[in-house]
């Protein structure tokens, strides 16, 4: 090759490259089509419907969509000293802090379970994981039938007539055994994954330390599964506070004994599709809205200090 071949070769490499570039450019310029469709119906299902339920909360519509005229802030200063409001959202946040540590730790126990099991693995995951697949009213249903007072299998078995669905100080914990044992499966599929991530060389080195069991789990298992735990932790909040399924359906669609389960879903939907009172319903679940954001929020933003405490 002569010199000035060797000096062309190059000039058309560039000239290639800077024809090549801007359609680069210009394709990921075009990549936003990609994301359109799901920018549509995400606008479409949330951003508008969160609009909607904005304006209705100033105004006193009802559930025909006639007469409905401007009022301000009066559905919020109504519902701030609504006292069905604050049970509604105590009920709520008692079931929440019920649920949250329960599922939390034995979904951690079951998975170490399936995790260090040697037979049979595929069948205690099965079994732990199946109840989640049963759709809401099937569970609940069934638990129904389980906790009913004259028939039902749980009285049975522990020889003692507990008026479970009747009570008000038995009916949220009856709602809240259901709830464990139907969506515990998703967070022991997170924990299962988690520990299946694990490297093995740490227990080994742990052991060759002279490490038991409980000092592994302790220092090794634990500190590697923390924002995995975080994630458990925050979904089931998210998870708790908007409960409404499982009661309505143990609670035969009603409020419960004394309006023990009535939570505040259930109470956002009675204001609005039994008391046809649109505007005050829209205006309670904008607060829930509120409330349930911050939670989520607030939860990011210690995982993200913790997170950053431990890169330094």
């Amino acid at each position: 090759m002569t010199t000035a071949e060797t000096v062309l070769v190059p000039a058309r490499v560039t000239a290639v490259a800077a024809r090549a570039t801007p359609r680069r450019r210009q394709g990921f310029q075009h990549g936003g089509w990609f994301v359109a469709p799901f920018l549509l119906l995400f606008a479409l299902f949330v951003i508008w419907p969160l609009l909607r339920g904005v304006y209705l909360s100033l105004t006193d519509a009802n559930i025909t969509g006639t007469g409905e005229s401007f009022i301000g802030l009066g559905n919020y200063r109504e519902a701030l000293k609504d006292p069905l409001m604050w049970d509604a959202l105590g009920h709520s946040a008692y079931f929440t802090l019920l649920v949250v540590p329960c599922i939390t730790v034995l979904a951690f126990l079951l998975a170490m379970l399936a995790h260090h099991i040697e037979r049979g693995k595929w069948l205690w995951r099965l079994c732990f994981f199946a109840p989640f697949l049963l759709p809401s009213t099937v569970a609940g249903n069934l638990w129904q039938w389980l906790f009913n007072p004259g028939t039902g299998m749980v009285n049975h078995l522990s020889g003692v007539d507990t008026p479970w669905l009747t009570d008000p100080s038995y009916a949220m914990p009856a709602i809240v055994i259901e709830t464990l044992w139907w969506t515990v499966g998703f967070s022991f599929l997170l924990y299962l994954a988690a520990l299946q991530s694990i490297p093995g060389h740490l227990y080994e080195a742990a052991k060759l330390d002279g490490a038991n069991a409980w000092h592994r789990m302790l220092h090794i298992t634990l500190p590697m599964l923390r924002q995995i735990t975080g994630l458990v932790v925050a979904l089931q909040i998210l998870a708790s506070l908007q409960v409404f399924d499982q009661a309505v359906v143990m609670m035969d669609f009603g409020p419960g004994p004394e309006n023990a389960t009535r939570t505040f879903v259930q109470y956002t939907l009675e204001e609005g599709f039994t008391s046809y009172r649109v505007g005050y319903a829209s205006a309670i679940s904008i607060i829930f809205f509120v409330i349930v954001a911050s939670v989520a929020l607030g939860r990011m933003w210690l995982l993200r200090d913790r997170t950053e405490e431990a890169g330094r």
